[in-house]
């Protein structure tokens, strides 16, 4: 990228391409106009240039903004619209974009070979804890990626021979439906329950690849109810869907771990299933674990739903109606 100032309140960038330019801001022209709405300043492209015009301030991080996304192009990545509204939106607010460093952290590739990375600054700093801390809580919305994420972690270390088996559990608790009146035995009675783990597992190994390591025991996926009285060594253990652990299965839980183990506790506290005075042990952890050096919290907002984006619309619709 070459930047010419033209004159006072102007500032032209340009571009070996317009192909270059244009995936900048995810081959989408309506995307320049949202950019430049946000840092308050006026946009013209066209060829392999872009020109900006107002403030000094805009300027410098319109600067700022092609600069970061030109670095995260050029690093391999692949900038999408909703690439694109963050890195504006941080810059906007006066931040650094992290684009770069986003794109550069690769975990486990997917079906798709698409590499699985994080697509936020919280999901970022989630990564980051997971490789540094042995228990890391994420907690926040739907469709942040907890469990995704904490799942592409997990494959990564096992194949890179960090842990030699990776553990997937979850509470059995009904959510309008009793285990009792579901057909099968016990093992197909919690199916139900476990089958977002079963679809994070097969999206992100190759097919064939997560029954292999289901039938020889190396991912294990079981009720939590499972985990009581054993020791789990050189693990990664996931615990999805916290929030609807008693106080005493989430002790048993975090206690379990044994040497080389690591643990991920993923939940949303504001979706507990729990009956009526059962205290989520979701939230007892929060309160009693804060300051243990081992821990790290990760709270997680609807900024961070990789969900369709009508999904964060839902979400924030339904927290201002109940707390009406």
């Amino acid at each position: 990228m070459s930047e010419d100032v033209l004159s006072d309140g102007q500032l032209k960038l340009e571009f070996e391409t317009p192909q270059f330019l244009h995936s900048l801001f995810a081959n989408d022209p309506r995307e320049v106009r949202y950019a430049a709405e946000s840092l308050g300043v006026r946009a013209v492209t066209r060829d392999g240039w872009i020109l900006f015009s107002g403030p000094g301030e805009g300027l410098e991080k319109a600067k700022n903004l092609f600069a970061e996304l030109e670095e995260a192009k050029r690093a391999g990545g692949t900038i999408e619209v909703r690439d694109f509204r963050l890195a504006v939106d941080l810059v906007a607010s006066g931040e650094k974009a992290g684009l770069v460093e986003m794109s550069g952290t690769r975990l486990l590739g997917s079906r798709s070979c698409k590499a699985v990375a994080p697509r936020t600054p919280h999901q970022l700093e989630y990564v980051k804890a997971m490789r540094e801390k042995p228990v890391v809580f994420g907690v926040g919305p739907a469709g942040t990626g907890k469990t995704y994420l904490a799942m592409a972690m997990a494959l990564t270390q096992l194949k890179e021979g960090e842990i030699t088996r990776v553990i997937l559990t979850r509470p059995a608790v009904e959510a309008g439906e009793a285990l009792g009146f579901l057909p099968g035995d016990l093992q197909e009675k919690v199916a139900p329950y476990l089958r977002p783990l079963y679809d994070a597992l097969h999206d992100i190994l190759k097919p064939n690849e997560g029954d292999r390591y289901l039938e020889d025991g190396t991912i294990e996926i079981a009720p939590l109810a499972y985990m009581r009285g054993r020791t789990l060594a050189n693990s990664f253990v996931i615990l999805d869907e916290a929030q609807n652990t008693t106080q005493e299965q989430m002790f048993m839980l975090l206690t379990r771990l044994g040497e080389g183990s690591r643990c991920v506790v993923t939940g949303d506290a504001t979706q507990v299933d729990l009956r009526e005075g059962i205290r989520s042990g979701l939230m007892e952890a929060q309160c009693a674990l804060q300051n243990v050096s081992g821990v790290t919290f990760v709270q997680f907002e609807l900024e961070d739903v990789v969900r369709h984006p009508v999904v964060g619309q839902i979400i924030d619709a339904y927290e201002k109606h109940r707390n009406a």
